[in-house]
């Protein structure tokens, strides 16, 4: 009896074993999801799990196992076909290895271990040296190459477990992406370490997606149909245009303004197909792209104008004519060598226009040997509307062409001058067409060429076109004309902001998908110059305020602050000094030209017009006037000395007589009488050649005091002072004041200002400076040497 009941509980342990075994494999118990969820139920689910359960998010000992069950029910449960074999056997080939992999950490068998063991690159069942990439051929053949199609990468390493698990998924989407025109390749971290930090992958394994030489990372989990789904993502979303009964005429009534023929594929399916979406980018250059739903009730008219097949996907393709497509296929499984096949042999319209340089040398190539000779039928003609006849008669003529070696084409005047400036033998106005023929002999543009005739699309223009079309069939030497054509111009280049719109669009969409990821470590570079940037910018806007801030704070100079409310200036100065003194330098000729003439842009020179007799008050006074403007070093003080330099300071103001407006009364006196500038205040900008002037103004402070140095013997008293003060007054506001006083009409005392006042208003005159809203008085040039020269 005991053997019987040993039997039983080997059986009976079996049986539970595989009941285990089958409940933990069961799909819909790892999703959590019942038997009817739908694929949108299934995919949310798959979503959140596959969140939950990530190595790299979830340090979980088990998430590693959770995560590739879950990616394995997905696969599927996402599958029409395995969910129904699942369903009705219980099993796929896909459950199998749960069990498997069970069972191989249950015991230690010697041989199995040996040779499966996983990192034994041998025991991969899917070679990657056929795909395998180096730094090189990367650079020379899959970047340039990633502008006709996507290519999908996966980086690997020989010691890397993870990699042993997303082989058998990533052998079945290689060679469905293969056929359909993907690229595939696999760097080998431990031989290619260079290139995959070129391309910014850290970890293995990782997949990667390159388009338009930009590298875009997968960060789901790595299942067919998120694969299919990422490769459709790298693709421009513009490619392909869902055309109706309501804009198929705007569609194909287009070719003329794109200069590009029209595909149109009528299939069943509402979305459109991975491989149609994959020809139109790799043919972008050359055609435009049209998806018809035949399943929709929008699409009844165009598939009945078209007598379209609806069991079968269909392909036209529409040239000039947009009532009958130019050339069709229909097959059940179109196959992409069909599609090339018949993408490449309708890349140009039955007569293109020449619209870049690229175009003209795929039209008219340049002549390699007898046997592959183009010649180039090329109408010169113009976009209006006179010349549509013509035009249209040239389209005509051009269809019926059957030969291979002539290529009919044609520009427009307007947007090719220097082409048409070149073939064209008469320059008479006003322009009219001509057909010329020619034969490009090498890339620099040498060109042999005939002008054939006038074209007005008349019969005897057409037959004249025949006859020297027969005569070159026969005698090639008839191109007698030869020159070197200028390259085109780009007449599509003003397409350039939409590019770059639409550029912009799609690296923003991918920053934000990497943001959304977490992606950092690809992130660095942008995070780290956003961040950079903003330092720079709110680093110096504290700066600034703090600099502010402590030179606002900083104390005036005591004994010279008390003075400002009596010379007038405002109690605040706005660019308080950074020097306890005020450096003033003489003007000789000695710091003319450093001072001066060669004075560095944006800086000025104030000077001080004086005299001996005035020269210790008029400083000390000016002194105290500029003494707050001192901190600007933009600014130099001087001063002037009128008894030995009277010279320069005459020949400056003939220069600009604008900046002294004499009175009325003042126009009889004498020619040989000088006028006082003692006091006068100029701001001279060396660099751009204007002046700036300030004259003295008597503001009627201390009007009963005589000054030391007032040896005029006037006798100009509070009466005189005041009337003065009432004509000088409104000068100090104006630009322009009265005249200044003359020293030799003495008699006129009330226009004399005691030397004591003359520089009153200085201070408000250099705010009005620092503003830039005082007058300016350019000059030619700057009085020469010898007019400051002593003895000259």
């Amino acid at each position: 009896m005991s053997l019987p009941f040993a039997v039983l509980v080997v059986l009976v342990a079996l049986l539970a074993g595989s009941l285990y075994a089958a409940a933990e494999a069961d799909p819909y118990k790892i999703l959590g999801v019942t038997r009817s969820a739908s694929q949108a139920e299934i995919k949310k689910v798959y979503k959140r799990l596959a969140k939950e359960w990530h190595p790299d998010k979830n340090k979980s000992p088990e998430a590693e196992d959770m995560f590739i069950k879950i990616t394995k029910s997905y696969e599927i449960l996402s599958s029409e076909e395995k969910r129904s074999t699942y369903d009705r056997y219980g099993q796929t080939d896909d459950t199998q290895p749960y069990g498997q992999y069970r069972h191989r950490h249950s015991h230690f068998d010697f041989d199995e271990a040996f040779f499966n063991f996983p990192f034994n690159k041998n025991s991969r069942d899917f070679a990657d040296g056929k795909y395998a990439l180096h730094f090189d051929q990367y650079v020379n053949n899959v970047v340039p190459g990633s502008f006709k199609r996507p290519y999908l990468v996966k980086i690997t390493s020989d010691w890397c477990f993870s990699c042993i698990h997303i082989e058998p998924v990533w052998k079945e989407v290689v060679q469905e992406m293969e056929t359909l025109g993907v690229g595939i390749g696999v760097v080998d971290v431990g031989y290619e370490r260079r290139l995959a930090n070129y391309l910014g992958a850290h970890r293995t394994p990782s997949i990667l997606g390159v388009i338009n030489g930009k590298v875009t990372f997968f960060h789901y989990a790595v299942a067919k149909e998120l694969l299919k789904q990422f490769v459709e993502d790298l693709l421009p979303q513009r490619l392909v245009e869902k055309v109706t009964d309501k804009n198929q005429l705007e569609f194909l009534n287009s070719w003329q303004e794109i200069n590009k023929p029209h595909v149109l594929l009528f299939d069943q399916v509402p979305a459109v197909p991975l491989l149609f979406k994959l020809t139109a980018f790799a043919y972008k250059d050359y055609l435009q792209f049209g998806y018809v739903d035949q399943g929709i009730s929008d699409t009844a008219d165009l598939l009945k104008q078209f007598n379209i097949n609806t069991y079968a996907p269909t392909m036209l393709v529409f040239k000039e004519n947009i009532d009958k497509p130019a050339d069709i296929i229909q097959a059940k499984g179109m196959k992409k060598q069909i599609i090339d096949e018949f993408m490449s042999n309708n890349k140009f319209l039955l007569v293109p226009r020449l619209v870049n340089q690229k175009l003209f040398d795929e039209l008219c190539p340049v002549k390699q040997f007898h046997r592959r000779r183009k010649y180039c039928v090329l109408l010169l003609t113009s976009d209006e509307e006179s010349f549509s006849p013509g035009n249209q008669a040239f389209l005509s003529f051009a269809s019926t062409n059957t030969r291979e070696v002539l290529r009919f084409a044609y520009v427009y005047q307007r947007h090719q001058q220097p082409l048409c400036d070149v073939l064209t033998q008469s320059k008479e106005t006003p322009w009219f067409s001509q057909v010329v023929i020619l034969e490009r002999r090498n890339a620099a543009g040498k060109t042999l060429y005939k002008p054939v005739t006038a074209w007005n699309g008349s019969e005897e223009d057409q037959q004249a076109l025949v006859d020297e079309l027969e005569r070159l069939h026969k005698d090639p030497s008839i191109l007698n004309y030869d020159a070197t054509l200028p390259e085109l111009n780009n007449e599509f280049a003003s397409m350039f902001i939409i590019r770059w719109v639409y550029s912009s669009y799609d690296y923003l969409t991918e920053v934000v998908d990497d943001i959304l990821h977490n992606n950092w470590r690809e992130m660095m570079p942008l995070v780290s110059l956003i961040f950079s940037a903003l330092f720079i910018l709110f680093g110096t806007v504290v700066i600034q305020a703090f600099s502010d801030s402590s030179e606002d704070k900083q104390t005036k100079p005591k004994g010279k602050d008390g003075l400002k409310a009596e010379n007038g200036s405002p109690g605040g100065a706005s660019r308080p000094p950074k020097k306890s003194f005020v450096e003033v330098t003489e003007l000789t000729d000695i710091t003319y030209t450093s001072n001066l003439v060669r004075l560095r842009p944006g800086h000025m020179n104030v000077v001080l017009v004086l005299t001996h007799a005035s020269k210790n008050i008029l400083l000390s006074k000016f002194a105290k006037e500029v003494y707050s403007f001192t901190g600007s070093v933009t600014l130099h003080f001087s001063f002037l000395n009128m008894d030995k330099h009277s010279e320069w300071m005459h020949s400056l103001l003939e220069y600009a007589q604008e900046a002294l407006r004499h009175d009325a009364h003042d126009d009889h006196q004498a020619a040989n009488r000088r006028a006082d500038y003692t006091g006068y205040v100029m701001a001279l900008n060396g660099h751009k050649k204007y002046l700036c002037l300030f004259r003295p103004v008597y503001t009627g402070e201390d009007a009963d005091a005589k000054s030391s140095e007032d040896e005029s013997g006037a006798g100009t008293g509070t009466g005189g002072g005041a009337t003065a003060s009432s004509r000088s007054r409104p000068g100090s506001r104006d630009d322009h004041p009265p005249p200044p006083p003359r020293k030799s009409y003495r008699s006129r005392s009330v226009s004399t200002l005691q030397i004591h006042h003359k520089l009153d208003r200085l201070g408000l005159w250099m705010e009005r400076l620092m503003e830039g809203t005082l007058p300016r008085y350019y000059v030619p040039a700057w009085p020469g040497l010898d007019k400051i020269t002593p003895g000259k």
